[in-house]
């Protein structure tokens, strides 16, 4: 499925305007009437009036059964899915090509060493060595891998990262070890 690069700059250019912007940021917290997000927003009643008719002709903000405003962030996860894969770098080796693509986790493979050099992969592609990482930092980055994927969640895949040591925990902290450094020798083991 393609994706319609003409909506997509619709909705880029609609962020242009100061106004929309705040009022769609106003959205996002929680303001769900006209009036709540000109409190939050700081707009006038004509101001937020206008923004949200031009943020609603968009489809980004959406009017509820209730009366209560949302941001239609199934619109922008469509988006994101249909992006083209060419943005991401297509892996050289014939077994990262199966299993990666687009930057995302397909799945992981059954046999042993290929499912190893995926998983050595993702933990080059996203973990700088030696840098530390709060567990929810490390689970927001496995989530955009296994994103795409309903046979592998973040979870299953920080637990093969850990036990592979291609990451190493300690008190809630990862860290992906540094070069040459041995298994067992670090405080992260």
């Amino acid at each position: 499925m393609a994706i319609d690069t003409e909506s997509v700059d619709q909705v880029i250019r609609l962020f242009a305007e100061e106004s929309r912007v705040r009022a769609f940021a106003a959205v996002a917290l929680g303001a769900g009437t006209p009036a709540a997000v000109a409190r939050t927003a700081g707009l006038s009643a004509r101001e937020t009036a206008v923004a949200l008719h031009r943020l609603g002709e968009q489809g980004v903000v959406v009017e509820q059964a209730d009366g209560e405003l949302e941001v239609a962030y199934g619109l922008f996860k469509d988006y994101a899915r249909r992006a083209p894969a060419e943005e991401a770098p297509v892996p050289a080796e014939p077994v990262l090509r199966t299993f990666v693509r687009g930057g995302r986790l397909v799945r992981l493979p059954a046999q042993w060493s290929r499912k190893k050099r995926v998983l050595e992969h993702i933990a080059e592609q996203t973990f700088e060595p030696g840098v530390d990482y709060p567990e929810r930092v490390v689970d927001e980055k496995l989530r955009a891998w296994c994103e795409d994927s309903d046979a592998i969640d973040h979870v299953t895949l920080r637990r093969y990262l850990v036990d592979l040591h291609h990451l190493r925990r300690s008190e809630g902290i990862y860290r992906r070890p540094a070069v040459g450094e041995v298994s067992g020798e670090s405080a992260y083991g």
